[in-house]
């Protein structure tokens, strides 16, 4: 039998999941920055490098990489819980930036023809109906997939046009991650119950916050503020508490102004980085240290 890191067997080891809920990792201020995403539909088996390793046209992959860097967004695969295998491939451009929430789909036959898509204009008529996303990468962490494939199997079973199994989309300790388009919305911890109240609630224009990792179009400094913010007033309207630009108090503080009917909300958080920690994958062989965001002061401002 194969050991592990540690010398235990494999699967004697807990999982970077299992020990960042023991550690109680924040949720808070870590979803992966984009502006824009765009979705290839690639069914089958996915490498660990799941863009570059599954079986794309490579010089396809350069271009849409080169292309998504140049738009601020992110190239991520899908496939579907269950295809039917004479169904067309499909593709999706989702637009997260604020107030201007959209997706457009198309279908394709070669991968050459990716290449030529404009991915700030993009052909077809554009949809506000989301798209939910489940990381069940398990090529990339065990734990996406096995946390992942019951909540894609839930979701889908209440959402199956809506619902897509998805590659790597980061935080691979916060599985089951849910991420749900065009808003950017990122969510981690996800069980099957939670992602029906997950869904529902998206369809009511709202975020499910005891999940909610944050929003891609902000800094961690803004989804940090926006996440205090949200818990002081209990708000979750996805739209709401819209942010100015920050500003740097120093180097780990920055301020942030939330817009509010009754008055906006200035919030001070400062960036932290913990204590050396090992698993924050399962694939990791050394620990790691990562950033979290404390509140420093919140105040009301009168409307």
């Amino acid at each position: 039998m194969t050991n592990g890191q540690d010398g235990e067997p494999p699967a004697a080891r807990v999982r970077c999941a299992s020990a960042s809920e023991a550690r109680g990792d924040p949720l808070l201020a870590t979803a992966a920055p984009a502006q824009r995403f765009l979705l290839v539909e690639q069914p089958g088996a996915w490498g660990r490098d799941a863009v570059r390793e599954s079986r794309l046209d490579e010089s396809v992959v350069a271009t849409l990489t080169d292309k998504m860097r140049a738009a601020g967004g992110r190239l991520l695969l899908i496939r579907r819980i269950f295809r039917d295998p004479a169904a067309a491939r499909r593709w999706a451009v989702a637009d997260a930036r604020a107030g201007q929430e959209r997706v457009w789909w198309g279908e394709f036959t070669d991968e050459r023809e990716l290449a030529e898509l404009d991915l700030t204009d993009p052909p077809g008529i554009p949809t506000e109906e989301p798209v939910f996303l489940v990381c069940t990468h398990g090529r990339r962490d065990p734990c996406c997939v096995r946390r992942g494939w019951p909540v894609a199997l839930a979701l889908g079973g209440v959402y199956p046009r809506l619902t897509w199994q998805c590659s790597h989309v980061g935080g691979d300790r916060f599985a089951a991650n849910v991420v749900a388009l065009p808003h950017g919305l990122y969510y981690g911890r996800v069980t099957p119950p939670a992602s029906l109240e997950l869904g529902a609630l998206h369809h009511e224009g709202r975020v499910t916050l005891d999940y909610f990792r944050g929003r891609t179009i902000f800094p961690p400094p803004v989804q940090a503020a926006q996440h205090y913010a949200r818990l002081q007033f209990h708000e979750t309207r996805i739209d709401a508490l819209a942010p100015a630009e920050p500003t740097a108090l120093d180097a780990a503080t920055s301020r942030v102004r939330l817009a509010r009917a009754e008055g906006d909300v200035v919030v001070t958080v400062r960036r932290r980085y913990t204590a050396p920690m090992p698993g924050l994958t399962c694939n990791s062989v050394t620990p790691g240290v990562v950033s979290t965001y404390d509140l420093v002061t919140l105040e009301l401002e009168a409307g």
